[in-house]
């Protein structure tokens, strides 16, 4: 099950009350107050974990609470301090205040941890309220209470590459093809009900690089308005460099306008589907429709030639990159996943030193020339560019070294 959005409560550890104790022991007269500090309650915490891919573990259990502080105890001894809780989440997890709205921290990197809910203090024991004058003091402090908090979780995947396009037009097999993913491939609307990710593998080792790529449902005209299964899917492609935009170029595509009922099939025009899902697009966020797109004719196996024809002039025209696939067949495959991994390279914004393209080197590094770009293997630049990108640590001296000869300090005879 893929849960993507959960509520969560949490509720911070108490503090411990301090302690009202006076000390009494033979031969000791008047041996004062020795009433001990209450501990203090445990925090709750959030750390990113990549052992997690969805929110279903907060959707079924939503209630979370940390361990209150133990009391305060005689002979000035303070109480336990409360055992802090730790939630796992998945990384790509936008933390929101439920009450006000406000995003609390995006977990996008493995390993983050925040405090959520900070734990009471504890209570001062009587110890401390001792004076010249008030020698005796019964006054003690009771724990504070934790922090309870309201948060809603949303996840968003984090891949490089995000696949758009109406429903059936061969967005999953276009990714079991590229990737290990084994998403459901059937021949009918809507087959893909959540999305899925994948992980695509690019070169020869040493000199391999990897993209993720994301499976988006099929969208349909009017989705922005609630139409088919919505744009609520829409916010896992918001991190993503490059959108693969699937036009459907065979005779038996999806018609547009799924307003009648006797699911007739036509023969749309691929230049209205393209506009229609980029308006989507836009209806959603228009940062979504200004992102790098290219732009793919699927099933070239049983391709319509004038559609092709048309939905390659048009792609002529607003300049964008233009790929005819066949993923039953083949055809093509090979040449998009290049091109994808070349685009996420180019507008990732991090990119990494695993992630250097070994096919085309740096801008500014010598030998950058289109020969060097088709013969990995002899291009030297790309190794170089990654080694420049490694911090060698520095060089402590040793504390346990013998001084230096004549060195001030030194024993001299």
């Amino acid at each position: 099950m893929f849960i993507d959005e959960a509520r969560i409560r949490i509720k911070a550890g108490d503090g411990g009350n301090g302690c009202m104790a006076f000390r009494r022991e033979k031969f000791v007269p008047r041996g004062g107050p020795s009433g001990g500090d209450g501990g203090h309650g445990g925090d709750i915490l959030m750390r990113s974990s990549l052992q997690h891919n969805t929110l279903v573990h907060f959707r079924f259990n939503p209630e979370h609470k940390s361990e209150r502080g133990g009391h305060g105890l005689g002979s000035n001894m303070s109480g336990a301090q409360g055992h802090h809780t730790t939630l796992k989440v998945p990384v790509g997890t936008l933390v929101f205040d439920d009450d006000t709205g406000e995003l609390i921290h995006d977990f996008a990197h493995p390993n983050e941890e925040i405090v959520i809910a900070r734990g009471g203090r504890g209570g001062r024991g009587n110890q401390h309220f001792a004076t010249s004058t008030h020698q005796a003091p019964r006054e003690h402090e009771l724990g504070r209470g934790g922090e309870a908090r309201h948060y809603r979780l949303e996840l968003r995947l984090l891949a490089d590459a995000g696949l758009v396009g109406f429903p059936n037009v061969g967005k999953s097999t276009l990714i079991s093809v590229l990737s290990a993913a084994k998403p459901k491939v059937a021949n009918y609307a809507f087959t893909t009900l959540e999305p899925n990710l994948g992980v695509v593998q690019v070169g020869d080792f040493p000199y391999e690089k990897s993209f993720t790529v994301a499976d988006m449902p099929g969208l349909i005209e009017g989705a922005h308005l609630g139409a088919g299964l919505g744009v609520q899917f829409l916010k896992h492609i918001e991190r993503t460099s490059v959108l693969v935009h699937l036009v459907d170029v065979s005779d038996t595509a999806i018609v547009p306008d799924y307003s009648d009922a006797s699911g007739a099939e036509a023969t749309p025009d691929p230049v209205d589907n393209y506009k229609i899902i980029t308006n989507e697009l836009k209806s959603f966020d228009p940062a979504l429709a200004a992102k790098p797109t290219l732009l793919v004719a699927s099933k070239c196996d049983v391709a319509n030639p004038a559609k092709l024809k048309k939905l390659a002039a048009m792609a002529k025209r607003r300049k964008l990159p233009f790929f005819q696939i066949s993923p039953v067949t083949g055809e093509g495959i090979e040449t998009l996943k290049y091109a994808i991994a070349d685009a996420v390279a180019l507008h990732r914004a991090i990119p990494m030193a695993s992630e250097v393209s070994a096919f085309a080197p740096l801008p500014g590094t010598a030998g950058a020339s289109d020969e060097a770009a088709d013969d990995a293997p002899k291009n030297a630049t790309a190794p170089a560019a990654m080694d420049n990108l490694y911090v060698r640590p520095r060089k402590h001296k040793s504390p346990y070294a013998p001084p230096a000869a004549n060195s001030r300090g030194s024993r001299t005879r």
